[in-house]
Formats: C-alpha cells, structure tokens, sequence
C-alpha cells in the first residue's frame, strides 16, 4: 500500500495538505462509509469537530465522501471528542467522527474514529479502512453507480445532551461546589464552551481563562501543553482549582490551590485511592503506559493495587483494561479513561472525578496530591527527518546503553517514536532534576546528530 494513513490516534497531520487534504478527506470519507457497511448497517454517521479554522473543510468533505456511497450523516458542531462517542453509542450511528488534532498546534488537524460502541477503532480496523481509501469508489457491492445518494443533517441538541451525561455522573456522585472558586482553561478549543458552562450549572464559581476561540488560537501558548498562566491565574484568584483541556477535550492538566501544576498520573492516583475507598475501583486494578512516572507505580503499590502498563496511546490503555476488568486508566499527559462511566478518554469526566474526591475528602488538591511522590522526569521532543529503528542507529543505541549504566536500578530510559508528529520523543527519570535533565539532553543530542 502506497501510504500509511492512522497513527497512534487516528490520522494526523498538516491541515490541506495530505492526507488532510480535501481530495483525501473526500476517500476517507467513502472508506469509512464502505467499512461500516455490514449487514446490521443503518447508514448513519455523525461527525464533529473542534475550533480550527481547517475543521469546516474536512467536515464538508468527509461527508461528501460518506454521501456519494448513499449513506448519511449527521453533523454535530464543536463539541469534544468525547461527546462524539457518547452521542454515536446513544444515538445508534454505526460509527462516530471527530475532526480535531487534539493538542497540535492550529495548523493541524486530524481523523479520530469511533465505532457503533463509542471504542477507538482497533489497529486491525483501521488497516481495513486505509486499504479502502485509495480503493474504494462511489458504487455499491454490483459495481454500479449509487443514484440515490446520502444527505447531510444537523444534530441541534448535541452540546446539552453531552452536558446532560456529565450531569448526571456528578449527581450519582454526590457532587457539590457551590461556592468553590474554578479557573477553567479552555485552550480556545472545544472545551470553551461547554466547560465553563457545566461547572456554573454544578455551582461553581468559574473564572474562564482561553475560552475565546478565532480558528486560530486553539493550543496557542494555553490549556494542557501550557498551564502556566492558570497557575499564575489561580493563585492570583485564590482559587481551590484550576483545569486546563486540550484543543478537543480529552485531556486535563489539574493545578491546585498553590499553583502548583500536577501531572496526569498524580490526578489518576488521587482517583484511584478515592475509589478504592468508595469500593468502586472494580478488580483492583489501575491501567497505564509506559510513560508514567515510577512514583506511581510505587504509589499503587503502597495502596495494595495492581498496576498494569500497556502501549503508548488511550486506545491501548482501553485494550488492557478491557481485558483486565479495569475502570480506572489512563496516560500521565492527561489522558484518562473511567471505564465504568464512558467508552474513551474524557477530560470533563476527570474533572468531575477528581473534584468528587476533593469534595468528599474535605482536603485541598495539594494535600491529595501527596499521594504520589513525582520522581524527576525530563521528556525533550526530537524533530526527525526519518523514523528507522531505533536499535540499529549505532550512536542513538550507544548513548542509550551508557545512559540505563549511569542509572543502573535508580531510573529509567524510554526513547520512542512520536505517532503523530515526526518526532522521537526521549524520557529520561532519574534521582535527581540535574542528572535526569543532563541524561537525557545527551541522549537527544545523539538522535538529533543522526535523524535531526
């Protein structure tokens, strides 16, 4: 096959140009139509995007693509891309779309799928899918031209019947917080709505920071890559929390009452000692990547559970939780999945679970948080031209074995290809921030003199 299309979360690259390009989005469009073309298939689809100013192009020509094969769609608007899995499992589509380059910078833009369930696709799934895209044409199973072709129809109620879901799981949950002072960080992306407005309606007191999108602003300098101006915001506020979102929402970086900004993997400690004591963590067990930090495991472990890491990305959390009987998992970047409450990654949802533990606690963010201690952690971002393996570039593989000889038993080294960027993203965790950050910057140096 001449292209790989699927990365490690969806398809992912610079907006208009391939394979995020009109012509290719217009293939996409059809091969997902085909795919999902089974003999239980309703022929409906919904599809959503976030704030970039590419999203209404690639919604236009993706549903152009699902209605040449004489199926329909139904658009969504901005909303986040966890309201799209909630929506397709509720409203009975056969699969779920969302425009959106979570993270990335404006400039990008991306293809997330979900399946009739509200899952991520599996590898297997989208191998299919990317065999269909250069393949498939407007015809039906006879070879012949579709006449009757697909429509486009509009989902007005999408935002309240997301909002109605987060509700509902802070109602089972006893949430209270009237009076509690909030400073939300929209990252000018999906979340700038939606967010602000759901925690006022729980009783919030809500200061909205990035929460003003132009197409543009989405990620810039804001919401979880950046959040420093909410800590400097929370504390000038006085503050009990601060949340930033990514640019679809499926992310969150929490900051406590001090300001100080904690990781995704404190948040997912914090919750799963909360619900190991409400007896809600089911089989006592909490799935993550490999990325995360050695202090939780060792905080796990201090609190009896079992700690299971899978393969970087949600949807490979998702698998070993699956197969573990987990409802707790998620990534240290903020990524965290509540099994028990929804199909995939939702920041909102963290939220809501992370404030339920503080307001049933009684206890300020920054005393849960010492839950975990963060061993220190340097994590550089390679820009690469190629992307060989790692293990038979000499210098890369050299600096990497004296490195793991320096640490020996008191960290640990990771280097590994980013799925969405041409990036080689290297982690280095160590006893102290000056030998960690040293470690790992020698290590980048090795990868940028050979890839760079």
């Amino acid at each position: 096959m001449a292209n790989k299309y699927f990365g490690t979360d969806g398809i992912r690259g610079e907006a208009n140009a391939h394979p995020l390009d009109c012509e290719t989005a217009i293939h996409v469009g059809r091969a997902i139509a085909a795919f999902f073309d089974g003999d239980d298939s309703t022929g409906r689809f919904i599809i959503a995007q976030d704030t970039r100013i590419s999203g209404d192009m690639l919604v236009s020509a993706i549903c152009a693509g699902i209605c040449s094969m004489g199926k329909s769609v139904h658009t969504a608007g901005v909303i986040p891309t966890p309201a799209v899995a909630s929506l397709t499992r509720k409203g009975g589509f056969d699969a779920g779309i969302m425009i959106s380059a979570s993270h990335n910078p404006f400039a990008d833009n991306g293809i997330k799928l979900f399946n009739g369930e509200g899952f991520k696709l599996s590898d297997a799934d989208e191998a299919e899918i990317e065999k269909k895209i250069e393949s498939t044409a407007p015809r039906n199973a006879k070879g012949e031209t579709i006449q009757r072709v697909g429509q486009v129809h509009r989902v007005k109620d999408a935002e309240p019947q997301y909002t109605d879901f987060l509700k509902a799981t802070a109602v089972s949950s006893g949430l209270s917080l009237n009076g509690v002072k909030i400073v939300i960080d929209g990252s000018n992306g999906a979340a700038s709505r939606i967010a602000p407005a759901l925690f006022t309606d729980l009783g919030a007191t809500v200061i909205p920071i990035f929460c003003q999108p132009d197409g543009l602003n989405i990620n810039e300098g804001c919401g979880s890559q950046h959040p420093e101006t909410l800590a400097k915001t929370v504390i000038a506020e006085k503050a009990k929390l601060g949340l930033a979102f990514d640019g679809d929402a499926d992310r969150l970086i929490a900051v406590d009452e001090t300001g100080k900004v904690l990781t995704g993997d404190q948040v997912i400690a914090i919750c799963a000692r909360y619900m190991k004591t409400k007896k809600t963590l089911t089989n006592s067990v909490v799935v993550t990547t490999i990325m995360s930090n050695m202090g939780l495991g060792i905080a796990l472990e201090k609190m009896g559970i079992k700690h299971i890491k899978a393969g970087v990305g949600d949807r490979y959390v998702m698998q070993e939780m699956m197969q573990a009987g987990a409802v707790l998992g998620g990534e240290d970047s903020g990524h965290m999945i509540f099994l028990d409450r929804h199909t995939t990654g939702d920041g909102m949802l963290a939220a809501l679970n992370l404030a339920t533990a503080m307001d049933s606690e009684k206890r300020p963010l920054s005393e849960l948080s010492r839950v975990m201690e963060v061993f220190p952690q340097c994590l550089v971002n390679v820009n690469v031209r190629s992307k060989p393996e790692l293990d038979t570039v000499d210098a890369i593989r050299s600096a990497i074995d004296r490195v793991e000889g320096e640490l020996g038993s008191r960290g640990r080294v990771l280097v590994r290809y980013s799925g969405t960027q041409p990036q080689c993203r290297v982690m280095v965790e160590g006893p102290t921030k000056e030998m960690t950050h040293s470690l790992c910057q020698r290590i980048a140096s090795a990868v940028r003199n050979s890839l760079g």
